[in-house]
């Protein structure tokens, strides 16, 4: 089976777990106000590449790939689920770690079909690295053009499956850097028993140059990075409120 791939990076560190072998897919269907690939939004288009052919690549870098393995990242991933998953089945088959990079925007959990196809790819996922953009839907919605709902649901099947779980969040001023939405972050997130990992990424203004070679103007001009000590604050607000949310839960049982 084949896919569209953007490109591959043979050399990840913040991919997941480990020096990995990083698949872009081509397609997304948000428009995240601070993406820095609006060059893998269109569907397909860009290299089609067979399973095969990438499991053949990734086994020329092994040796150089410690404690890693494949992830596919995008783009969104999800939209090309059927490949996902033969791709993900090839790897494990020879034990390589698989690790998604998504949104989860794709989940949708009233169509049983899609769901049984999600199933299927889970059973070969080692770990998801789950990006929830904003835990407010309006002003997830003003942030990337969708609504949160699913993203959200997705996380929460993850949970019931076991599935290893990363979040990653990323802080924008004026947009997410904001202590109400980050201590609901949290409160969420004290339902996940399967998050592994909590990533809090500060803003960066890397991806306008690509903006302006592809002649698009880009969303948040005049937002300014985020330094790292504050990106640091951003993810002690989302602890405290996971925290806070998890004792009170556990009251909540003791009572009942």
């Amino acid at each position: 089976m084949k896919g569209y791939i953007h490109s591959i990076e043979t050399f990840g560190t913040v991919d997941g777990p480990g020096v990995r072998y990083v698949v872009f897919t081509q397609g997304c269907p948000m428009r995240c106000q601070y993406c820095h690939n609006p060059d893998t939004w269109e569907p397909s288009v860009g290299e089609m590449k067979d399973v095969d052919e990438i499991i053949d690549d990734y086994e020329k870098y092994k040796p150089y790939l410690t404690g890693g393995g494949i992830t596919v990242t995008g783009g969104e991933p999800m939209m090309q689920i059927d490949f996902l998953t033969e791709l993900f089945k090839k790897a494990r088959e020879k034990d390589i770690h698989t690790c998604l990079d998504t949104s989860g925007i794709m989940f949708n959990e009233e169509n049983e079909e899609y769901v049984k196809k999600v199933d299927e790819l889970m059973k070969y996922t080692c770990l998801v690295m789950l990006d929830i953009k904003h835990i407010d839907d309006e002003e997830h919605k003003k942030l990337t053009g969708h609504s949160n709902k699913n993203i959200l649901a997705f996380a929460r099947y993850l949970n019931r499956k076991g599935v290893s779980v990363w979040i990653r969040h990323v802080t924008v001023p004026g947009i997410t850097y904001n202590k109400e939405y980050l201590m609901r972050l949290g409160e969420f997130l004290a339902e996940l028993k399967n998050m592994e990992a909590l990533d809090v990424l500060p803003y960066h203004t890397m991806g306008v140059p690509k903006y302006e070679s592809l002649g698009m103007e880009y969303p948040l001009k005049g937002v300014e990075p985020l330094d790292k000590s504050e990106a640091l604050k951003a993810r002690n607000i989302i602890i405290y409120g996971r925290q806070k949310r998890l004792e009170e839960m556990e009251r909540e049982k003791k009572i009942n």
